[in-house]
């Protein structure tokens, strides 16, 4: 891989599920954590995905113009931080807010000595921090368990932006394949060509 490819595992160009208002969403591939309950278990290997240039997937939520932002997620994005950030430079130079879900909480990332991870960090408008713990359901739109937090890094967003019920996308592709998106009840149970987050 060079330096400025990502690991995708999933792309969905428009969402309302995955944070504020009608986004771009891009899962990444690998994370280091294996929170039980995951909602994405093909997700965490780092093998297994496609390679795509950076400047390839910032093209790619950029010719989504009715778009407010994006949301990274995964996999763990910081993981990827330092391709992410160029990624998410160039959405923000755009105009478009980035979320970024993560595993980390925000201590661990902000005493980061990863440059990656400090870039990213600059680059993102909003966090949804903290590892998932299946036994701590969460009842806000955008924390899958309770222990997580949402955390404000720059004055795009405010606590009203995130209102209303969780909500759960079912997208079919021209192929066939079904994406579900956002926070789906926790019985379900989803194959190989599914993706959810």
């Amino acid at each position: 891989m060079k330096n400025d490819d990502l690991h995708i595992a999933a792309y969905l160009p428009r969402s309302r599920a995955n944070g504020p208002e009608l986004r771009s969403v891009l899962w990444v591939q690998g994370c280091p954590f294996r929170c039980a309950g995951c909602f994405n278990p093909d997700f965490l290997p780092f093998a297994g995905s496609r390679e795509v240039a950076t400047r390839d997937v910032a093209d790619w939520m950029l010719t989504e113009s009715e778009t407010e932002g994006v949301s990274f997620s995964g996999g763990e994005p910081f993981a990827q931080a330092g391709a992410l950030a160029e990624v998410a430079e160039r959405v923000r130079a755009a105009g478009k807010g980035v979320l970024v879900f993560t595993g980390y909480d925000a201590i661990e990332l902000r005493s980061s000595r990863n440059p990656g991870c400090r870039r990213l960090l600059q680059a993102a408008d909003l966090l949804v921090a903290g590892r998932y713990r299946s036994e701590m359901p969460g009842r806000h739109p955008l924390l899958a368990s309770a222990n997580q937090e949402l955390v404000l890094l720059t004055e795009r967003y405010r606590g009203a932006d995130f209102g209303g019920r969780r909500r759960t996308e079912f997208h079919i592709a021209a192929s066939g394949a079904i994406t579900v998106s956002g926070f789906p009840d926790a019985t379900w149970r989803l194959g190989a060509n599914e993706a959810t987050g």
